[in-house]
């Protein structure tokens, strides 16, 4: 009796692992030298608590893929946060790809590097050439992915919604070497109690200086403020931001959504009385748990469901 259970169980782990590898992959991010960067053998990648990765050196793409029946081509590209010292692979990533998936939406997770001098020339810009390659590499492929070209969001979360809003608003930017004319630009932006400045009394600090370093140019601050830098063809952006959020302030989502305003390009923002910081898709008998179907309401309202 033991032995057909045990058959039974390896049976059953051997199928949903042959499923699990026909729906999900995970490729590195840069098939050859990745650009500025140092080799550090000691530089060794660390996941704690929680699933919380540190020390990423070498950065990946994790694909989630709906099924056959929900899918309708959109993709999103999801960038963890963590103030840039980790990434929150749960509750801003995996569980994330879960539900986007359930809309139909094809996820990529990116594990993007996280800015150190120890194995980057210049850390600034290390998140940003992970976050172009990773877009680049998703319109490239998607023909070949079933995927919408047209239809590829970006998707970030407190430091990630820093990213993702860096993306952006610098999809342009030339930030490594690349004969790959594929733009990097994002079709829409969902940004999660996001770190949108890098001023003063505004930034969330500890992401400014893993970023930019404590003793930050005027003009690196500038750069990185990326409500300063929206333009015509920054693409449309749906923000979730909590009025309590002691981390990182709620002018970060006001002022870039003025700024979109200002060139007239499509957002929505919603603000909520409660929910702190880093309140991801928790449940909650408050209304910040709302902001799910908000989303899902906005991804249709703008064709992108």
């Amino acid at each position: 009796m033991k032995t057909k259970i045990f058959l039974f169980i390896s049976l059953f782990l051997s199928i949903n692992a042959s499923v699990w590898a026909q729906q999900n992959k995970t490729i590195k991010l840069w098939s050859n030298n990745i650009p500025g960067s140092i080799s550090n053998y000691s530089y060794k990648e660390k996941i704690g608590k929680g699933y919380r990765i540190s020390k990423v050196s070498e950065p990946t793409l994790s694909a989630y893929k709906p099924s056959k029946e929900k899918a309708n081509g959109t993709s999103v590209v999801i960038c963890p946060g963590g103030g840039y010292a980790i990434l929150a692979f749960d509750h801003e990533g995996y569980k994330i790809a879960n539900w986007l998936n359930e809309l139909g939406i094809t996820a990529f997770i990116l594990k993007y590097r996280l800015p150190s001098d120890t194995i980057m020339q210049n850390k600034s810009i290390g998140p940003l050439q992970d976050a172009q390659k990773a877009m680049r590499l998703v319109r490239r492929n998607a023909k070949k992915w079933n995927l919408d070209p047209n239809k590829i969001g970006i998707m970030g979360f407190s430091a990630g919604g820093h990213l993702a809003s860096t993306l952006s608003t610098h999809y342009n930017e030339k930030v490594y070497s690349t004969k790959d004319s594929t733009s990097a630009r994002p079709d829409f932006s969902i940004l999660i109690y996001p770190v949108i400045s890098m001023k003063e009394n505004i930034t969330h600090q500890g992401s400014k200086n893993n970023l930019l370093g404590e003793n930050s140019t005027d003009d690196l601050v500038k750069y990185f403020s990326n409500e300063l830098m929206v333009t015509k063809n920054t693409p449309p952006a749906f923000l979730v931001h909590a009025i309590d959020d002691k981390a990182v302030p709620i002018e970060n989502s006001i002022h870039y959504l003025l700024s979109l305003k200002k060139f007239k390009i499509p957002a929505e923002l919603h603000l909520y009385q409660k929910g702190g910081h880093g309140f991801g898709m928790n449940p909650s008998k408050n209304t910040e748990s709302s902001w799910i179907k908000a989303c899902e309401l906005w991804l249709k309202m703008n064709n992108f469901l």
